[in-house]
């Protein structure tokens, strides 16, 4: 017989395929057959009464950052997006009079929801769910002209499995070590489990749309390089939130994919972290919310600035103080924290500028987070020359929770000192839901007016109440 180099190949791969083949049809694990289940049952199964009212808040929550992300950078660009693309006008543009087809507005209104530092975060996942979670359900229900109940129950859905997927991973270690970006990838999980939910996907489908996110599964943690904004909205809210519905939709029609994407040959958690332990996927299921474990931001600046805003507002009730009677702050955060806000050229994301407009205004609005002229104001670099801060090795041991020590030295030598062990918002030291609301007015009313965004409100309070998501769209439009 004569064997040649092609030959020998050939052989190997004759031999090869049939064994892959053979992973290929192992039955399904137990752990992703729970998880599909799990998922394929969310849209029929009520939610623990505490549980709809937090899911309630993270909508409105998310919404007002859609609706207040509209004039900025990454907005403006997605408004050009959404505007480019309105053949089909199923699905609503948050903050306009755009309409598009569902995947176009999946991904524009993830862009507005995190085009900055307004979205909630889910600290032990490292992930921002809502920006790209509740566009992906919205979008979805126009789609399919669901109830608001059964959207509820899809974002929370969503909220459960994105973030395991990234605590399973690793989360912050795992994002530090790879260079991955957790926030895509829990948003891609996540938005995929949400819109598959509104899509009445059955168990079987439910894994299917698991593999179709793991093979969209991307990002990677360059985005913090990104000074305008723009890609980091992409990253961790547009592209996860478009892929989600995409896969939805595609498998609503009849796609199909891999039973067990996490388990067998080439699987997920083999590609992005071999360590990962399967079970975490379906820890606590059912039994541990994780929307009720994630963040609201009361000030609408990155979240290793909310402690220290925190501290300052709380110092100031215990003993009222001028700008001018202040010669030092000092602000001592973890290394992680402090390097992200550092001396940043956006002001709502530079520690340095936004506690000089605590300073000066005795709190930190939207408007003035989002003033990057004021940066050079006289008066705000007068006050930031007396701001310093300290990365404390300490405070890393201390992760997730972002803890921060402000200390303020008056002119007249008093020192004032706060430690905020958690920030107001977080699941530790929840804002009220007059508190949300609150946060939501503001973040609206300057772009819908006062009354649209009254009723826009009372409307998603009372989500369990709309028989068809599209009654929304009136009040979500400019």
């Amino acid at each position: 017989m004569n064997t040649t180099r092609r030959n020998v190949l050939k052989s190997a791969a004759a031999l090869a395929l049939p064994l892959r083949f053979a992973r290929a049809a192992n039955p399904p694990s137990p752990v992703i057959v729970k998880l599909g289940s799990y998922m394929a049952e969310a849209a029929g199964r009520a939610l623990p009464e505490e549980v709809a009212e937090k899911t309630k808040h993270h909508i409105l929550d998310t919404i007002a950052a859609m609706v207040s992300g509209a004039e900025l950078p990454p907005g403006k660009v997605a408004f050009a997006m959404a505007k480019a693309h309105t053949g089909e006008k199923t699905a609503t543009v948050v903050g306009s009079n755009i309409l598009c087809g569902p995947i176009e507005a999946s991904m524009v209104n993830g862009m507005l929801a995190h085009s900055d530092e307004t979205d909630d975060s889910h600290a032990p996942s490292q992930s921002h769910p809502g920006c790209s979670i509740v566009p992906a359900s919205l979008a979805a229900s126009e789609q399919f002209g669901v109830d608001g109940t059964r959207m509820m129950r899809a974002v929370a859905l969503g909220y459960d499995i994105g973030t395991r997927i990234t605590m399973t991973l690793g989360a912050l270690d795992y994002q530090m070590t790879s260079h991955h970006s957790s926030h895509s990838i829990a948003g891609d999980f996540g938005s995929a489990a949400a819109a598959g939910c509104v899509a009445g996907l059955n168990p079987q489908q439910m894994r299917w749309i698991l593999d179709y996110a793991a093979q969209q599964a991307a990002g990677i943690a360059a985005w913090q390089r990104d000074t305008d904004h723009i890609e980091k909205s992409l990253v961790f809210a547009g592209w996860p939130a478009r892929n989600g519905v995409s896969a939805a939709l595609l498998i609503q029609l009849g796609g199909t994919g891999v039973d067990d994407i996490m388990a067998g040959a080439d699987n997920f958690l083999m590609a992005f972290n071999p360590k990962s332990n399967p079970e975490g996927l379906i820890d606590k299921l059912g039994e541990r919310f994780e929307i009720a474990r994630t963040n609201i931001k009361k000030w609408t600046v990155g979240s290793p600035i909310q402690a220290p805003l925190d501290a300052l507002e709380l110092i100031r009730k215990k003993h009222p103080f001028e700008s001018d009677q202040v010669r030092k702050v000092v602000v001592r955060e973890g290394t992680s924290d402090a390097n992200t806000v550092n001396n940043r050229e956006m002001p709502d994301i530079c520690l340095q500028h936004m506690v000089s407009v605590m300073l000066l205004d005795k709190t930190a609005s939207f408007a003035a987070a989002h003033d990057k002229p004021r940066m050079q104001d006289a008066a705000i670099l007068r006050e930031r020359a007396k701001v310093e801060l300290i990365a404390d090795p300490e405070l890393d041991k201390l992760h997730p929770a972002r803890v921060a020590i402000v200390e303020v030295t008056l002119a007249d030598g008093t020192k004032l000192t706060e430690r905020v062990e958690a920030v107001r918002g977080t699941a530790q030291n929840p804002m009220t839901r007059e508190e949300v609301v609150t946060k939501a007015r503001e973040l609206m009313s300057p772009l819908l007016g006062a009354d649209k965004t009254g009723k826009l409100i009372q409307k998603v309070l009372a989500l369990e109440t709309v028989k068809d998501v599209r009654e929304l769209r009136p009040l979500l439009q400019r």
